[in-house]
């Protein structure tokens, strides 16, 4: 059996845990709240909600500074003006290394271009400037410089997305597959956007709004009023370049994926360690019960099944362990004790058998009638022998069973008692023993078998009256202590002989005088222990003597003394 055990458990390793369905269970349950928890983070998108704000402010921004630079100039001007083309100069119109991209599509006073052509606009950043009229005066877009600025070294740089571009690959795989395919994309015209927003700005409003071009990228569009002595005499609207915030969230995503990767090695990990720690001490008990069970009877090496002890571990798993090795040994206690009772009454049934044969054989050799009729007498006796053994044994078998079944109720003990003295005092009259109760006046009531504990103090009492002779005495009482009850039967008997103090609770064991040889099982006081100890109480014998001093003097009597639980 333990050989078994150790070899399975030398087998084991790491992959054998996917064998095991409760380490299973643990790592997905563990991965499956990790995995719920990042999917709500990013189904609420946390980050993007803030990412657009923030973009949006920003651009909000921009867009009122665009036009405070205008309206500062305005002040000197007077008023958005269309000029001749050619008055505008070339180095405005167009220039390869200039910061912006200058295009006049209505070419206005040089002062307002000079103006747009200064600005350090953002890489994409379109810029339109429509006046009164919703007339385009000018549009910008910026474009990258040589030389490094500080919102350039302020630029935030985008690592690899590797984890959100494959699962955005496979998302739009999937969606191409459910999509009906005759769906297409119109291509966003910041022009068109910031017209869009031009009545609201013009009735002095700042307007935001935002729009997803033909790639999937988010596009921002800002509308700030020009104002000139608090009257709106133009509009600055600002269009972003397309996808940044995308960019920015796949970032975002990005990360977290990657911790999210990084978490779940470690749950996995984690759930090994939990799962090793907790499965495999189960698949240990489990085998050990297993081995000792019918389907691997034949399997079983001579011996005992040994259950691990894991009894050092403070948590269930040491307990379970405990428990079944508590249980495996009692069950064994009781296979040894079945045994011995086996042993026993074929022993005790060989004896009357023995005697009936012998009397048997010489029956018929006898010639006598007086001897005949003494053989029979022997046979009479030992087949009553045998039957009141027989009976015994059926109910001591029984005992255990019918113990669990009955119910147990409360009743009043001292009332018992009085009913038990009062039949067996008549019995004792009979033969001249005095019998002497002495119970408290007050009832105690106790909860469990009314008919087995009566069955207790009839074999106490009927025990104590086999050993009285005429002018002896018998006395029950009973004392309550705390929360328990004593009864107690004396006699003035022979007592107890000392050898036989820690026998007389066995089975079989009798010590009876010569003249009432076969009239007792040896059952009656071994029943009697198993039915107090099935109620929690003891049970145990003594002898009365003149003095505990001298514990050599001769008994005055015995006395039995039973303990229940009240």
């Amino acid at each position: 059996m333990d050989y078994e055990l150790r070899d399975k458990r030398a087998k084991r390793g790491l992959i054998s845990i996917n064998r095991s369905p409760l380490a299973r269970k643990i790592i997905t349950f563990n991965l499956l709240g990790l995995v719920v928890l990042v999917a709500g983070v990013l189904y609420l998108n946390p980050f993007r909600d803030s990412l657009l704000f923030q973009r949006e402010r920003g651009l909000v921004v921009e867009a009122e500074l665009i036009a405070d630079v205008f309206e500062a100039q305005l002040e000197q001007v007077g008023e958005l003006q269309i000029v001749d083309p050619e008055d505008v100069p070339d180095v405005f119109l167009s220039e390869s290394e200039a910061e912006t991209e200058l295009v006049a599509v209505a070419p206005a006073e040089p002062n307002f271009v000079e103006t747009l052509a200064d600005l350090h606009l953002p890489v994409g950043l379109e810029v339109f400037i429509f006046d009164a009229d919703e007339l385009l005066i000018a549009s910008s877009v910026g474009q990258p410089r040589d030389e490094v600025s500080p919102k350039d070294v302020l630029q935030r740089e985008v690592g690899s997305t590797i984890i959100t571009d494959m699962l955005n690959s496979l998302w739009e795989g999937v969606s191409g597959l459910i999509a009906k395919g005759d769906e297409f994309s119109v291509p966003l015209d910041a022009e068109v956007m910031a017209r869009t927003l031009y009545p609201v700005a013009m009735s002095g409003t700042t307007q935001v709004s935002n729009g997803v071009d033909q790639n999937g990228g988010t596009v921002f569009t800002v509308a700030t009023p020009i104002l000139q002595g608090g009257v709106p005499a133009g509009v600055v609207a600002i269009t972003s370049a397309a996808g940044e915030l995308d960019e920015l969230v796949r970032a975002e995503r990005e990360q977290l994926l990657q911790m999210f990767v990084i978490a779940i090695l470690v749950s996995i990990g984690l759930s090994l360690v939990l799962a090793s720690t907790i499965a495999n001490p189960l698949s240990d008990l489990a085998t050990a019960a297993e081995l000792g069970g019918d389907g691997h009877g034949k399997n079983v090496k001579p011996g005992r099944v040994r259950i691990p002890d894991l009894t050092a571990r403070p948590d269930e798993i040491g307990r379970l362990s405990g428990a079944l090795r508590g249980m495996v040994a009692a069950l064994y206690d009781r296979i040894d004790a079945n045994e011995q009772f086996a042993a026993d009454v074929a022993h005790e049934i060989k004896n009357p058998l023995a005697s009936l044969r012998s009397a048997i054989g010489t029956l018929r050799l006898a010639k006598k009638d007086e001897h005949r009729t003494k053989l029979l007498d022997v046979i009479d006796h030992d087949v009553r022998r045998l039957d009141r053994l027989v009976s015994d044994i059926s109910n001591a078998s029984r005992l255990d069973s019918e113990l669990v079944k009955e119910e147990e109720e409360s009743f009043d003990l001292l009332k018992m008692l009085r009913n038990l003295a009062e039949y067996l005092g008549n019995e004792g009259s009979d033969k001249g023993v005095e019998f002497i109760t002495d119970l408290p006046p007050d009832p105690i009531t106790i909860n469990g078998l009314e008919a087995r504990l009566a069955q207790v103090f009839v074999n106490l009492i009927t025990n104590a009256l086999s050993f009285c002779e005429e002018g002896d005495a018998i006395r029950v009482w009973a004392r309550r202590r705390e929360n328990r009850v004593l009864v107690v039967i004396e006699d003035t008997g022979p007592g107890i002989p000392e050898q036989a103090l820690s026998k007389i609770f066995k089975r079989f064991y009798s010590e009876r005088p010569e003249n009432q040889f076969g009239n007792n099982s040896g059952l009656g006081l071994a029943i009697s222990k198993q039915i107090v100890e099935a109620h929690g109480g003891v049970i145990w014998a003594e002898n009365i003597r003149p003095t505990d001093a001298d514990v050599t003097s001769d008994p005055l009597g015995a006395r039995f003394v039973v303990g229940l639980p009240v």
